[in-house]
């Protein structure tokens, strides 16, 4: 039996606007199991990523539960927060956000020496994932102003992994990506999947969708639908993309 990596319980998460309480979150209960690739869907508005940044401990929800392999961290304090993120969590968004003053191999070393010690094993494994995502020798001396948006999230995400992160969380990680550069990371994120990683991804986008096994459509903070596909395969990929266009379809996308 799979076990569940992460879970809610009577989740809420409201923000105050000119004195009103807007319920963006709304008592919603949500089980993620161990090497599920989820996907986040709904319409603007419907709470996509407030709802990611609760799971990751990113951001206080107002009432109610977030369970970490049976460990609530709802509570912890800003500080324990951190350090749990860095222990357990990687995250790739739709900006990058590297340094811009570091080069490609210290971008991604930066982050990895918070939790690990440096050391050539260290190097050499950043090396070794940066090739794995199509960045060679001649890029690791690159300043981010010298890479093409593609090669900057395969920067991203090689930082979000480099400490082997127990689940890897995006935001919209082709959003500002071309096709052929967003189908590049999207290949990325399914053979990180199919090597055992759980993801969780938002997404408005069809074609980053049918990489996951899982679609959750969330509207007005709550889930409205929950559709399960097989691990992403390009043989299945048409009657793939019906499935889930019916499914979208029927929630009204």
């Amino acid at each position: 039996m799979v076990s569940s990596i992460l879970k809610t319980e009577k989740l809420c998460k409201s923000f105050s606007n000119g004195g009103l309480q807007q319920h963006v979150i709304k008592n919603l209960d949500l089980e993620i199991r161990e090497g599920d690739f989820t996907v986040i869907m709904g319409s603007s508005g419907s709470g996509k990523s407030t709802l990611l940044y609760a799971l990751s401990g990113m951001d206080k929800p107002s009432m109610g539960k977030v369970l970490f392999n049976g460990t609530e961290i709802q509570n912890y304090s800003n500080d324990e927060l951190a350090v749990f993120r860095r222990g357990n969590c990687g995250f790739v968004f739709q900006s990058v956000y590297l340094l811009d003053n570091q080069n490609v191999l210290d971008n991604v070393l930066t982050g990895a020496l918070i939790v690990q010690k440096n050391s050539p094993e260290l190097v050499e494994k950043a090396k070794d994932l940066l090739r794995k995502v199509g960045l060679g020798e001649e890029d690791l001396k690159k300043y981010p102003s010298q890479l093409s948006g593609g090669e900057a999230q395969r920067v991203g995400i090689v930082r979000a992994i480099i400490n082997d992160p127990k689940i890897l969380f995006a935001d919209e990680p082709t959003g500002q990506l071309n096709s052929s550069a967003g189908r590049d990371v999207l290949d990325i994120f399914t053979g990180l999947h199919q090597k055992g990683q759980s993801i969780v991804m938002v997404t408005h986008d069809l074609k980053t969708a049918l990489r996951g096994t899982r679609v959750l459509y969330l509207r007005d903070g709550g889930i409205v639908g929950d559709f399960s596909m097989p691990v992403y395969g390009e043989n299945d990929l048409k009657e793939r993309r019906n499935k889930l266009t019916a499914f979208l379809e029927e929630m009204g996308w």
